[in-house]
């Protein structure tokens, strides 16, 4: 009996974790985002905006993140579907060499081809991040992997660029955008040597490929000496044409306060190379708090969370930078369940429910394509001392405005503000207001007038997340809700 009641016990908890994985296979309804369905503009809904999968969209500037899948942090097969779903036409992959070269000289690629093609078949063009180290070249496989490890150390410069070689050659058919390393901050001198023979490799390889390398964007003393002796040092050997864009994650608690640093640093890659631009290449928001790795230490919620996302996605899109949205579910970490997902997951890796986030993303995804244009920040006035963000697109020739409170950080609260409010510029005909997050599509018959110069509101919703005003004939307007 003491024999088999260690087992019976075994059996017990092994049957209750099954059964919880059993809970999960169908989704479960997200209580954030049905109290956001039941917030109330006062304005009369007249239908729902639509969605469209990747495959549908033929161009556009957004990317998702499937980062992590090179350390098991989550798995490419328990999300792969909700990936082309939500109509991004890149997604951010991590090539993991440790994963793929784990005897020396023997590379197993069966893992990265189920995500690379996976994605490539859902209409999805992997980009494809280049690190980190390998343990068995002296080398660290995690995030802030020392880069010294590689350049002083012929042997393990050697495998890296014989690895970057196999794996280029392999997936440059699908893949035509590589990032070279991830986050080598504060050691930008010694990086700036992998980054160098690197990207050559790679543009031999596959001339018209896309190359990115990483830098900081803070404006801190140390952090502008190390990145300017990177772009002096590229400048001095006459290399600077080898890199394409310049990828930086800018975490801040309001997303759109970084954008005075972020325009200060689009001014100095001008000044290094005309043919430089700005990837915004990793960044989202936790749905938690968190007590380590980026926005830590701060009371974020589901609501905070996707309102953050939205405002990222229009400050860079203003500002014609391409978006890489982080991440596409929760990860698991060696030590914690990070919560920066459009998916939530369990410990299983297993999909719970789709947040408002991913709803939201998606709806802006699968309208802000290639055929919306970035034209300008539209000058306003309004009956409110409160700031407003107000992006002003244009899709057929036709205006669109995007607008939002962006002095502060993102609230919780699901209530919007009444303002009057005049566009300078902007002629509507049959204007429609949107709703991002819900994807509600609301009448603005009784409140709205245009000349040819302005376009007048009275008592608008305005809150601390996007919303849009479009005219009705260039959106499908759906009876029912699309998901």
């Amino acid at each position: 009996m003491k024999k088999i009641l260690p087992l019976l016990i075994l059996m017990f908890f092994a049957t209750a974790v099954f059964a919880q994985a059993k809970k999960t296979d169908g989704l479960k309804k997200s209580i954030t985002f049905e109290k956001i369905l039941k917030a109330d503009t006062g304005l009369n809904q007249i239908g729902w905006m639509g969605t469209r999968s990747s495959k549908m969209i033929k161009s556009s500037q957004w990317s998702i993140g499937c980062e992590t899948l090179d350390r098991d942090f989550a798995q490419f097969s328990k999300y792969k579907k909700y990936v082309g779903a939500l109509g991004a036409k890149k997604g951010r992959l991590q090539s993991g060499w440790a994963k793929t070269e784990k005897q020396k000289g023997v590379y197993d690629f069966a893992w990265m081809d189920e995500c690379v093609y996976g994605l490539h078949e859902m209409g999805v063009e992997p980009r494809i991040s280049l690190g980190y180290g390998n343990p068995i070249y002296g080398s660290e496989i995690d995030l802030g992997a020392k880069v010294d490890r590689l350049v002083n150390n012929p042997e393990a410069m050697a495998a890296w660029l014989k690895y970057v070689e196999t794996t280029v050659k392999r997936y440059k058919d699908v893949c035509d955008e590589w990032e070279i390393w991830n986050e080598p901050y504060n050691q930008e001198g010694v990086y700036v040597r992998l980054l160098i023979p690197t990207a050559e490799l790679i543009k031999k390889i596959q001339p018209n490929a896309i190359t990115s390398a990483e830098t900081i964007y803070r404006q801190d003393p140390k952090g502008i000496a190390d990145r300017k002796a990177m772009f002096d040092a590229l400048k001095k050997e006459g290399k600077t044409d080898l890199i394409d864009q310049w990828s930086y994650h800018p975490y801040v608690r309001n997303p759109d306060s970084v954008y005075p640093l972020v325009d200060a640093l689009q001014k100095e890659l001008a000044q290094y190379s005309p043919k430089w631009t700005l990837y915004q290449g990793e960044v989202g928001c936790p749905s938690q708090l968190e007590w380590t790795h980026a926005l830590s230490f701060y009371e974020w919620t589901e609501y905070s969370q996707v309102k953050w996302d939205l405002r990222r996605m229009f400050g860079d899109r203003m500002r014609k930078i391409q978006t890489s949205v982080f991440t596409i579910i929760d990860l698991r970490y060696y030590n914690m369940l990070q919560s920066f997902g459009l998916l939530r997951a369990n410990l299983n890796d297993t999909v719970v429910y789709k947040r408002p986030s991913y709803y939201a993303v998606q709806h802006v995804m699968g309208y802000f394509d290639d055929t919306v244009e970035p034209v300008e920040f539209a000058k306003y006035q309004a009956s409110i001392d409160r700031p407003i963000t107000i992006g002003r697109f244009e899709k057929n020739k036709t205006p669109i405005l995007v607008i939002w409170f962006g002095d502060e950080i993102p609230s919780d609260s699901l209530q919007w503000d009444k303002v009057n409010l005049t566009v300078n510029g902007v002629s509507f005909k049959d204007p429609v207001y949107v709703e991002l997050i819900s994807g509600k599509i609301l009448s603005l018959d009784k409140i709205w007038k245009s000349s040819k110069e302005n376009a007048e509101f009275k008592s608008l919703p305005v809150w601390d997340s996007p919303m849009m005003i479009v005219e009705r004939d260039q959106i499908k307007i759906f009876d029912k809700q699309v998901k």
